[in-house]
């Protein structure tokens, strides 16, 4: 065998952990299957809302590709429950290794607004370096080019989780192309520090982000309505979240957990 042939000899064998789908890779320690969160809204005084997020304690297989399915569903309770009422449900498949959407469905139940949708979502599209969507609604099916390794909210959240803040000052905006009702945006959360954070369960280390919200809309009051503060270690959950409205405010509070990779570090 000739020198030059030698060379491609040792290289086979390389070439088998390059990756042939057009995946990335993202390293995740945060999560994983059969973790579980029960979250109560406050708004003022009153209690407004309950929510559970959850990851099936199954790993699940959409486009070929296995995936954590995470589910959200909200609900509005007590008096609220009398003035306007929401049952909501998002669901997403989320896949293990490159932690982007395989496919989402929500089904939204708010006073008599119906809604429910089911995304499909293609990121081996290469061609123009674009992904695609299939969205099939009450509108019918149409098809999306989006950008590559496009979100949907919930698994942007979940991508969120995986990075790494130490990289980042107090102030610095991290942009994440997401995909969501038929539109593509950036989704953008500003970094703002660190901090400690009172829970029922204890205090915690906390990292304090701020969702960076549209100058004209037309609910929050002002640019630093919604702060969130996530664990200050492996987990980065939620543990706390504060938005201003116009009228009034809503505090979330996590009220039970389960199933955690790691527990929490409380101090």
């Amino acid at each position: 065998m000739k020198l030059s042939s030698l060379k491609y000899f040792f290289l086979i064998p390389l070439l088998s952990f390059i990756p042939r789908d057009g995946y990335r890779q993202i390293e995740n320690n945060s999560f994983g299957p059969g973790e579980s969160f029960e979250y109560k809204v406050h708004y003022g005084l009153f209690n407004a809302a309950e929510a559970k997020v959850s990851v099936s304690p199954q790993i699940q297989t959409v486009n070929g590709r296995p995936c954590y399915k995470v589910e959200i569903a909200g609900k509005t309770v007590g008096a609220f429950d009398w003035v306007s009422r929401i049952r909501d449900n998002w669901q997403s498949w989320i896949d293990t290794s490159a932690i982007v959407p395989q496919k989402s469905y929500r089904n939204i139940q708010e006073d008599k607004y119906r809604k429910e949708e089911t995304v499909i979502y293609d990121h081996t599209k290469d061609e123009r370096n674009a992904a695609r969507a299939t969205v099939t609604d009450e509108n019918g099916q149409k098809n999306y080019d989006i950008p590559k390794n496009a979100q949907d909210v919930i698994s942007g959240y979940y991508f969120l989780r995986t990075i790494d803040f130490n990289k980042y000052s107090p102030g610095d905006v991290i942009n994440i192309p997401a995909f969501f009702d038929r539109e593509i945006y950036s989704m953008k959360i500003r970094y703002r520090g660190r901090e400690t954070v009172k829970t029922k369960f204890g205090t915690i280390a906390a990292i304090k982000l701020n969702p960076v919200l549209s100058t004209n809309n037309q609910l929050f009051k002002g640019d630093n309505s919604i702060r969130i503060w996530v664990s200050d270690d492996v987990n980065k959950v939620p543990v706390r979240v504060e938005v201003d409205l116009w009228v009034g405010s809503m505090v979330m509070e996590m009220k039970k957990y389960s199933g955690l990779r790691q527990d929490f570090k409380w101090l």
